[in-house]
């Protein structure tokens, strides 16, 4: 049987999954010693970018679940998942493929409509369980040759819109949402 195509696979897609350090984040961590304000006596920052937040609402707007699934548990990425207000966040997973096929079941889906966006080995499982792997730009060598599809951008740099923008566009809802999301999709009244 022929391999489906990345665009093909996209078009199945309902619910998006990712990875958070590398992906919604540079994978860069800072940690500021600060004993008395958490566990570990450090306070954790993180940074994130506006395209890949505005991504979240775009692909809400086109009927896409999203979530988060990452190894590190942090209060800033709990904070950031509330703020974007994603329907699946699971930090401290070790075996992100089960944790994956245990979000796709509630989800009500098959394998086949959801993806995962990945950076590194740790998010290969994953990638493989879906219908549509995702790698970053500033993936490792390993996971882009394993993905359907490289974003345009490298993680924490807007790469996760790159991906919601690939499914929307091979779905033909891209423009749809867009107009929906600027408020341009509205009837407006007549005066």
């Amino acid at each position: 049987m022929p391999k489906l195509s990345a665009q093909a696979r996209a078009r199945k897609i309902k619910l998006l999954l990712f990875d958070v350090d590398g992906v919604l984040t540079d994978g860069k961590l800072f940690f500021l010693p600060f004993p008395g304000e958490s566990q570990s006596g450090r306070i954790e920052f993180k940074g994130f970018h506006a395209h890949d937040g505005a991504s979240i609402s775009l692909a809400r707007l086109g009927g896409i679940k999203t979530g988060l699934i990452t190894k590190r548990s942090s209060e800033t990425v709990a904070l950031r998942a509330r703020d974007l207000k994603l329907e699946y966040v699971y930090q401290g997973v070790d075996d992100k493929r089960t944790c994956f096929n245990v979000i796709v079941e509630k989800a009500g889906l098959k394998r086949e409509e959801a993806a995962f966006v990945g950076d590194d080995v740790i998010d290969l499982p994953a990638m493989r369980a879906g219908g549509l792997a995702i790698a970053v730009k500033n993936a490792r060598a390993e996971v882009k040759q394993e993905a359907h599809y490289v974003t345009a951008h490298a993680g924490g740099d807007g790469a996760l819109r790159d991906a919601v923008e690939f499914i929307l566009r091979a779905q033909g809802k891209w423009k749809r949402v867009v107009e929906e999301y600027i408020g341009e999709g509205i009837p407006r009244r007549s005066s």
